[in-house]
């Protein structure tokens, strides 16, 4: 997740791209960089260090440039080090180029450029895209850009600038936040990953959408589609007051950031695997290999969703890594005795970083002599402070109360711990590549449940009219059922229960009856069975049953009222499929009931307080 911050106009190039790139430094601040064009030449200025750092160098260096492009970075592809800083530059130092987000194919890429005569520096995706444009430049850049475009594959925002082309800032995005903010004569012209980046200024707005190319002048923007037919675009009047982040065309953020999830999902993996090794690469993990391998208990703490997460790792820890595991409520663990020692590891979760409860039980760890590490999506966050290390979601800001994204990519980046404790133990080469297999695919299983949008909705509408839900999955589903439930409560104030299948006929059953409904999570292949037979049960007390399950569970139909069928996936993955249609269906119970959905009544996005 990093920052884009660019201006062009009758202001100070420099002054203007700093001041935003500040702004912007929540994104990501491993490294940062300016760019522009003098006396007919690119200069570029980066530093491996905050935007501050960056601003010292710039004065030493006295810089004059009557356009700018600057970049804040969060290390995805190379480490953070000078080299691998934003802005890059093509071979022939014409191009220069600041980009947010992930290019897929980067290595084919690459290695096509390579087979001819190109030399990279970097360890960047970001590289290969400059060099790509410059090989596709034949003295139009729009059209360089283009063909550029209908090769990449991936998600991402770019803004650069040609030697050739002295007046001119081209921005293109696909998938990435990128707005451009300009004055009434288009004399002062910006683009940004965020708007917020333009506070203080009155300004017009317009973002792009999804392979978009503009062309930025001194009074003149110009937008492209795909096919480079000239767009006309609305905008919106930024006055210098507070601009929520925008829900780019969505009803509700909690909707916007559903549809996220196939790229965060992404974010949360690349870098981090090695295929050829069948392994899990962490570049921010401070432990050592030894270190973990002394480690003979784990203790998993979180609060809500986060929890929900710790759950499900800790049953893939204990089965994959064969490392006793638990999951423990954070506000809980605080007044209870917990045996923690020297040879524990305490995974402590949360999406913003602050969750009091959270903080206060890693410093009781802490104290007690266990190592902590974070998994956070907030940088310089108290629990990536206080953590001996932290692996980062990148998720990107999450404006919805009601979690979602955050949750995938915490289950995401906690299969791939799993993966690389697993791998320092028993598990073998092969198996470990089988897991990042189907861990690639899981974004693509992820968009094919979207499809089935209007049949959810659908679904919802008929089963709204409810008080009280019943969720019941086992293994894996359980807590997949147990943060379905949450959602419900969440954002539609209905009361919902997530409970292990088993335990149906030890108390649970007695609440069932025709206004009752049961959703039967049943994509779990080990407890299939099991999960018919407790179907059976609740349909005989006449209780309505909505299913969530495999394509091809044609035994579930027989039984259910309703399905929602979704792709088939190994066990230890079938929450991301179960817990997207689950998110879907509260979404659009609340919908149907006119509730506020992004700010439901009684919570907050970061509780702060015990």
């Amino acid at each position: 997740m990093c920052g884009i911050f660019a201006h062009l106009g009758s202001k100070d190039s420099i002054i203007e791209c700093l001041s935003g790139l500040k702004k912007l430094e929540y994104r990501g601040y491993d490294s940062s960089g300016i760019a522009g064009i003098q006396n007919g030449k690119l200069r570029t200025v980066k530093e491996p260090s905050k935007v501050a750092s960056l601003e010292e160098k710039v004065k030493v260096k006295d810089l004059k440039l009557d356009l700018a492009i600057g970049h804040t970075r969060w290390a995805t592809h190379g480490k953070p080090s000078l080299i691998n800083a934003h802005p890059h530059m093509d071979h022939k130092e014409n191009i220069a180029l600041v980009h947010n987000g992930i290019i897929e194919n980067y290595d084919q890429i690459r290695q096509m450029l390579e087979k001819r005569g190109v030399q990279f520096k970097s360890e960047t995706d970001t590289e290969v895209i400059v060099e790509l444009i410059s090989f596709f430049y034949k003295k139009d850049l729009i059209k360089a850009i283009s063909h550029a475009l209908k090769t990449l594959k991936g998600s991402f925002a770019l803004a650069l600038i040609h030697k050739d082309h002295p007046d001119q800032i081209i921005a293109c995005a696909r998938e990435c936040p990128l707005v451009i903010g300009y004055d009434e004569k288009k004399l002062n012209n910006m683009i940004s990953s965020d708007p917020n980046a333009f506070l203080g200024k009155s300004l017009h707005v317009m973002y792009l959408k999804s392979d978009e190319i503009a062309t930025i002048e001194h009074g003149k923007i110009e937008v492209f589609d795909r096919k480079l037919n000239i767009q006309v675009k609305k905008s919106e009047k930024l006055n210098g007051e507070f601009l929520p982040p925008s829900k780019e065309g969505f009803e509700h953020f909690m909707l916007k950031e559903i549809f996220e999830q196939p790229r965060t999902v992404k974010q949360a993996l690349v870098g981090r695997y090695s295929e050829e090794f069948g392994t899990a690469t962490f570049s921010d993990l401070n432990f050592t290999s030894k270190e973990l391998l002394a480690t003979n208990h784990i203790l998993i703490i979180a609060c809500g969703t986060s929890w929900h997460a710790g759950l499900i790792a800790a049953s893939m820890l204990e089965e994959k890594a064969r490392i006793p595991t638990q999951a423990e409520i954070a506000s809980e663990l605080r007044y209870k005795n917990p045996i923690i020692s020297n040879e524990t590891l305490v995974i402590a979760i949360s999406q913003s970083g602050e969750t009091a409860d959270t903080i206060a039980a890693v410093r009781e760890a802490k104290a007690k002599g266990a190592k902590v590490l974070g998994i956070c999506n907030v940088r310089n966050s108290t629990l990536s402070r206080e953590s001996d290390s932290c692996l980062y979601l990148h998720a990107g800001p999450e404006i919805s109360v009601c979690s979602t994204k955050a949750f995938t990519s915490q289950i995401a980046v906690l299969t791939l711990f799993t993966l690389y404790m697993a791998r320092l133990r028993h598990m073998s080469k092969e198996d470990g590549k089988n897991l990042i297999s189907e861990l690639k695919n899981v974004p693509d299983h992820i968009r094919t449940i979207f499809e089935q949008t209007e049949n959810i909705q659908a679904i919802a509408a008929k089963y709204s009219h409810y008080k009280n839900f019943f969720f019941l999955g086992r293994r894996y589903m359980y807590a997949t059922c147990l943060e379905a439930a949450l959602k419900f409560k969440e954002i539609s104030y209905i009361n919902a229960s997530g409970c292990p299948a088993g335990e149906l006929k030890h108390g649970p059953i007695a609440l069932i009856d025709n206004n009752y409904p049961v959703i039967a999570i049943c994509t779990n292949n080990q407890t299939y069975e099991k999960m018919i037979s407790s179907m059976m049960e609740v349909k005989a007390r006449g209780a309505p049953i909505l299913a969530i399950a495999f394509i091809g569970q044609t035994e579930v139909a027989k039984i259910a009222d309703d399905v929602i069928w979704v792709p088939k996936v190994i066990d230890e993955l079938a929450t991301f499929p179960a817990t997207i249609a689950g998110q879907l269906f509260a979404y659009y119970i609340a919908k149907e009931l006119g509730c506020n959905i992004d700010q439901p009544r009684n919570l907050a996005k970061s509780v702060t307080v015990e």
